[in-house]
């Protein structure tokens, strides 16, 4: 027997760093291993890759994507120059070479070229690490041409759509902010931005803005109902009153983050404020929007000790995550496409059809997707 149900948006990926898989495990040099020495790791990763290389990184982690039931993805790019730093002779060689691997896979894809800037603030700016020289722009005009020559060229590419995201606070200047909101807007963009996933992140921007990341947000304008916050792990109740104000929405990516130890989303509480959340596969580590979602179910239940978390309080967890998740890549209903489900897979054998929307997000997993 069969059923089909809407394919997930896959809202935050950075398809490149599939090949992390197992070398991010290697056990680290120092006596801490977290998410500061796997980040030195995936450096080493993006300064191997050439446009043929990433292309087919991507290519393989789209088609892992597609059989595994996503119907979309918003793609994080910020490998945008040679590894030196110097550009392409085509400034967008690198977003060319993702969409390629997304037209292959026959994966609807929205880019969302990061803007990068540096290595963070220590009383100063920190100029960029060697593994980061090929993130980076100069100045924020610099980084919005280029976003500007990326959507002409994809007016053109059925399957290709352009959001606009800056990397983190740490990683660009609080004056970067507003221009890269101010152009979202003008254009109708969705925005997102890395926020509030460790706590040094914390702790720099308060040492450099006295304020925390989503306040930061809110100040320079950058939150708002095209906004999304990935991650969004350690925040206060002003930070989530500040989400929830504004429309913004939360990505969480749950295998990711436990993976590199980051700790977990404050799903419920987000919930009882009205954030929308949607879910991504981020580093890749797993592929698989069904153990997504059961992890971030399974997290809401931990956070207040009850089985009464996010499935509890809306009924159709998978059709909220996916509403969510299209909505926060810039993806009308639409776009949505269906994936057809084996009742008979061992996950899903003798589940009652009443009962299928409650298992899809407690007990399936990628296996039981047929076809998209």
């Amino acid at each position: 027997m069969k059923t089909a149900v809407s394919a997930m948006a896959n809202a935050h990926s950075h398809a490149f760093q599939r090949r992390m898989r197992g070398r991010a495990e290697r056990p680290g040099q120092g006596d801490v291993d977290d998410f500061w020495t796997w980040r030195s790791e995936m450096f080493r990763l993006a300064g191997e890759l050439d446009p043929d290389g990433m292309r087919a990184a991507a290519e393989a982690a789209y088609r892992e994507m597609s059989s595994a039931g996503y119907g979309a993805v918003g793609e994080f790019h910020y490998i945008h120059h040679q590894p030196d730093g110097t550009p392409y002779a085509n400034p967008n060689e690198m977003a060319h070479a993702v969409a390629a691997g997304a037209l292959a896979a026959e994966l609807p894809i929205v880019l969302l070229p990061a803007a990068y800037h540096r290595n963070g603030w220590d009383g100063r700016d920190l100029p960029p690490a060697p593994g980061q020289r090929r993130f980076c722009d100069p100045d924020v005009d610099t980084f919005l041409t280029r976003v500007d020559g990326l959507r002409r060229w994809a007016e053109s590419v059925e399957g290709v759509a352009v959001g606009i995201a800056a990397h983190s606070v740490r990683a660009v200047p609080a004056g970067w902010l507003a221009p890269i909101a101010e152009y979202s807007e003008r254009c109708g963009l969705v925005r997102h931005i890395h926020a509030h996933e460790q706590r040094r992140e914390l702790e720099q921007c308060q040492a450099e803005h006295g304020c925390s990341p989503i306040e930061l947000l809110e100040q320079t304008g950058f939150l708002g109902d095209l906004a999304s916050v990935i991650h969004g792990i350690h925040v206060s109740v002003r930070d989530v009153e500040l989400l929830a104000r504004s429309g913004t929405t939360v990505i969480s990516c749950p295998t990711t983050e436990g993976n590199l130890g980051d700790g977990y989303l404050p799903a419920m509480s987000y919930l009882e404020a009205g954030v929308p959340l949607a879910i991504g596969s981020d580093s890749q580590v797993r592929i698989d929007p069904f153990e997504e979602a059961r992890e971030l179910e399974t997290l809401s239940r931990r956070e207040r000790e009850l089985r009464s978390g996010l499935l509890a309080a809306v009924g159709d967890l998978w059709r909220e995550l996916c509403h969510n998740g299209y909505r926060s890549i810039g993806l009308h209903s639409g776009a949505v496409r269906p994936i057809e489900l084996n009742l008979e897979h061992p996950d899903l054998r003798g589940i009652e059809p009443i009962d299928l929307p409650l298992a899809l997000v407690t007990c399936a997993s990628a296996g039981v997707v047929v076809s998209t």
